[in-house]
This record gives structure tokens, C-alpha cells and sequence, in this order.
């Protein structure tokens, strides 16, 4: 993998896998479902207030791209709706999420800001979407790789229904087992779990298994815990 840096900025060839690529995540390794909806479940009433703060630089850096964008968007892990009033009006958005609760605070804030580019709320499985091929010209999943049981079927099925030329984002905190971020990361380890993340997941673990291309992979406050990637799809 070739890789130049411009500031916090990179920007990737991945025509070969890096040399510290690991094999993704064995099956003992992954959270099961009902572990993430119970932990969603639980944080669903403070999760704005909460970890909403934590993770605003990625989000208000993903929102940025995409509102340079129109078009279809799909925000995979929608959750309480943080995100929903601060989309572009010349985007159409759809949102998706596997936990009721999260869901119903989405909704509400639909209804209560009138939030009238929002397409529809769906309780739905990132890793089986119903949706059509190619439907959305933005896909984006903002913190959700880490706290899905099988991340490598979510990033094939976030390709799967982009559209040919379009954009999928992810942001998302990869671990780091060396030097200041690593130490940071071992004594978040515990917080990570209590909201049911994976503190130990590696970025080849969807970076080496999609045919699309990574074109941006920029670094996030705070202290470069998050990291957004930018994949834009081949065209037909």
C-alpha cells in the first residue's frame, strides 16, 4: 500500500494490502446481536449527550462530505437521529438501525423538526439490507463497523447498494497497538465494551475484503481515536 500524508490527511493506493494486514475477526472474537441491542438499549436515553460528544469531529466531518454531495443517502446505524437535522436539503435520506429505541428517538426527531428530506426510519439489519442494488449514491455508517457481529457481510452489503460512482463512508475507531494512542486505547478498553464495541478492531478488516476504492482516510479527534475512510465505487 502505497500512502502519502498531507497534515492529518491520507490518501491510499490499495492495490496491495498493507504488510501488517491480520485476518478480520474470528467468530469467538465478534459481539452477537443480542448483546448490541441490549447495550444500545441501555444507552439509547444519554447516548446523545454522551457519547454524541465524543464521537462530533467524525460526525461533522462525514456530514461535510456528504453535503458536498446530492442525491440517495443512506445512513447505515442511524441511531437516535443525531446526525438527521444537519443533512443538506437537496439529499433524500433514508436511515436504518437494529435497535428499537435508537429508532424511536430518530423518529421523533423527524416528526418534532420536520425534517421533510427524511424518505423513512426502518428497523432493519445492516448485514441483510432490503434494499435494491445500487439504490443510494451516498452510503454511510458512522461508529457501526466495530459493534456489528459480522462487519465484513456489512461493508459487502454497503457496496452492494451504492451506486456506481457513488460514495461510501465510514467512520470508525481502529485499534492501535503501539505508542500514546494504543495506551489510550488499552484503559478506554472497558467504556468501549460497556457500548458494545470492539476496542480490538483492525482496519484491514474491511479495508481488505471490498473492491472499492479507498480514496481518503483522515485521522479524528479526539486525540486521532476515529478515523473517517472515503471509498468511492467504480462505475458500471
Amino acid at each position: 500500500m502505497r500512502t502519502s500524508a498531507v497534515g492529518r490527511r491520507i490518501r491510499c493506493d490499495k492495490s496491495i494490502l498493507p504488510l501488517n494486514w491480520e485476518p478480520p475477526l474470528t467468530a469467538s472474537a465478534r459481539l452477537d446481536r443480542s448483546s448490541v441491542l441490549k447495550a444500545y438499549a441501555r444507552w439509547a436515553p444519554v447516548y446523545d449527550v454522551t457519547f454524541g460528544l465524543i464521537a462530533a469531529f467524525g460526525r461533522r466531518a462525514a456530514v461535510n462530505a456528504i453535503n458536498a454531495r446530492k442525491g440517495a443517502l443512506l445512513e447505515v446505524g442511524v441511531g437516535t437521529g443525531i446526525t438527521l437535522p444537519t443533512y443538506g436539503p437537496q439529499l433524500r435520506i433514508t436511515g436504518i438501525d437494529l435497535s428499537p429505541e435508537m429508532l424511536q428517538k430518530a423518529k421523533d426527531k423527524v416528526r418534532k423538526q420536520r425534517l421533510s428530506n427524511v424518505d423513512g426510519i426502518y428497523e432493519m439489519d445492516a448485514s441483510q439490507m432490503e434494499f435494491d442494488a445500487g439504490k443510494f449514491d451516498t452510503v454511510v455508517a458512522m461508529y457501526v463497523m466495530t459493534v456489528v457481529p459480522d462487519p465484513e457481510k456489512v461493508m459487502r452489503e454497503l457496496e452492494r447498494v451504492c451506486a456506481p460512482g457513488g460514495e461510501v463512508i465510514v467512520v470508525n475507531h481502529f485499534a492501535q497497538d503501539h505508542g500514546f494512542r494504543g495506551t489510550i486505547e488499552r484503559w478506554m478498553s472497558p467504556f468501549a465494551r460497556l457500548l458494545g464495541w470492539h476496542p480490538d478492531f483492525k482496519i484491514e478488516t474491511i479495508t481488505g475484503i471490498t473492491n472499492l476504492e479507498l480514496i481518503e482516510a483522515r485521522s479524528m479527534h479526539p486525540m486521532g481515536l476515529f478515523t473517517m475512510l472515503r471509498f468511492q465505487k467504480p462505475d458500471a
